[in-house]
Parts: structure tokens; C-alpha cells; sequence
């Protein structure tokens, strides 16, 4: 049988019965029709009793409109990355940066802070870009539901590029750049174990970025002699820091 995941954004205690919010009923009930007494595994990307996990649940109460879930037994996870990579995406035309934030989750990202920079194509006024973050977590929220993890990382509302390099500190800075020699097996593991990927735009970055980037203390690298697209970079770069530094 199989047992679907659900993200609940509130305090999740054992023994304990809570309504599904409107969004859980609709997708549990409606889309997937699970009736009463079909279990379920409910997190909330926080730690319980000082370690992540989820609870073993059980959905009951259905009704026409609402439903309830019985919360059971905690069960800690441990598949985070010991690596913590915020990436700093540049941003990418509709389903280029949904599949750049869905891939990145499964791969183990820390943070995902969506940039603007020269070369940047979207352009976003406030209230569109209120609905895009919002769209944006909530592909990130389907992505730690479907490959198990318990932390849902967090995209941030859109800076611009050069704000955003002089704010990384404490970490590991690698900005991806094709035009570089340096490969990132040549990267020493960084001490906090917390690295800042900088990836350009459809366009890539210039050169007066990746100056500034590396005036910020960035260093440029390659993943090889392949150019890769704006949305399958962080994919492979994550899966490339995990195997030198981290959990494979």
C-alpha cells in the first residue's frame, strides 16, 4: 500500500488529532479519494523532541468539506544533507525555474534564493512576484513530500545578484562558470560544512558578475566541459558536492 506524505505548516505532537488544512483535504480526499483510516506520514520541517522526522498518521472523519488525521508515533529521518548548499538560482523563464527548485530538493538543497541579474529575462512586479514565491514553495513543499525528506527549504523572495554575493558569509562560495579551468574537485571541503552556488541565467553571467562574485570571495569552477542549461546545473552540482563532501 502506498502510504502519501503531506506537509502541514503547524505544531505536530504524538497522540493528537488536528483538521487537514484546505489544501491537504483537497489533495488527499478529492485528488487522491483516500477514505477513513487510509495511513499517512505527516511532517512539518520541524525538529520534534530535538530531531526531524515525521509522524505516522491516520486519516479519519471524512467528510463531504473537511476531514481529520490521528497523529501516531514520531519517526526521525536522517537524510539531510551533512552539506548545507543555498543556492542563489538566477531566475528562468515558467517551468525552467520550477524544475530548478523540484530538482534541487531532491537533491538535498539547503535554501534557494531566486536572483535578477543583467542577463536575467523575468521580470517581476509585487504582486506577481508574491503569487511566484508562493507558487515556488509550494513546488518545493511537492518535492520534500515526494522524495522523503522531513525539511522543506526555503525559497526566498527575489534580490538582486549583486546584493546577494556580499551577503554570503562564513561559507564556501563557488560561483558556476563554464569558462573556468579550475574543476571542483579542487575545492577543499569547506569547514562549516556550508557552501553558497552561484548559477547564472539562460544567458549566463558576465563577466563584470563574475567579477563582482569573485570580489565577494567566490570562486569560479567547472563541472566539466559541457555548458549546462540554467536548470539542470544545480542538479548536477549538487549531486557532484554530496559525492565529494556529503551523504552518497
Amino acid at each position: 500500500m502506498r502510504i502519501p506524505r503531506i506537509f502541514i505548516d503547524t505544531a505536530l505532537t504524538e497522540n493528537t488529532t488536528l483538521a487537514l488544512p484546505d489544501a491537504s483535504f483537497q489533495h488527499v480526499c478529492k485528488v487522491l479519494r483516500l477514505k477513513a483510516d487510509h495511513p499517512l506520514r505527516v511532517f512539518n520541517s520541524r525538529e520534534f523532541n530535538g530531531k526531524g522526522g515525521q509522524f505516522n498518521a491516520t486519516l479519519c472523519e471524512v467528510e463531504k468539506r473537511s476531514a481529520c488525521i490521528r497523529l501516531h508515533d514520531f519517526e526521525p529521518l536522517e537524510n539531510e544533507s551533512p552539506i548545507k548548499v543555498i543556492i542563489g538560482q538566477t531566475l528562468s523563464r515558467g517551468e525552467r525555474m520550477d524544475y530548478a527548485i523540484q530538482k534541487s530538493v531532491e537533491a538535498g538543497v539547503y535554501a534557494i534564493q531566486p536572483l535578477f541579474s543583467e542577463r536575467c529575462e523575468v521580470k517581476l512586479q509585487d504582486s506577481r512576484a508574491e503569487k511566484r514565491l508562493q507558487h515556488w514553495q509550494q513546488v518545493a513543499i511537492s518535492a520534500a513530500e515526494q522524495c522523503g525528506r522531513g525539511y522543506v527549504p526555503i525559497v526566498h523572495s527575489p534580490i538582486d545578484l549583486t546584493d546577494w554575493v556580499q551577503k554570503c558569509n562564513n561559507m564556501l562560495k563557488l560561483t558556476l562558470h563554464h569558462h573556468s579551468a579550475r574543476p571542483i574537485r579542487q575545492c577543499e571541503k569547506p569547514d562549516n560544512n556550508t557552501v553558497a552556488l552561484l548559477i547564472g541565467p539562460e544567458g549566463g553571467l558576465t563577466e563584470k558578475e563574475v567579477q563582482l562574485a569573485e570580489k565577494s570571495g567566490f570562486n569560479a569552477i567547472t563541472l566539466g566541459p559541457r555548458v549546462l542549461r540554467t536548470e539542470t546545473a544545480p542538479l548536477v552540482a549538487l549531486s557532484v558536492i554530496n559525492t565529494l563532501w556529503g551523504d552518497i
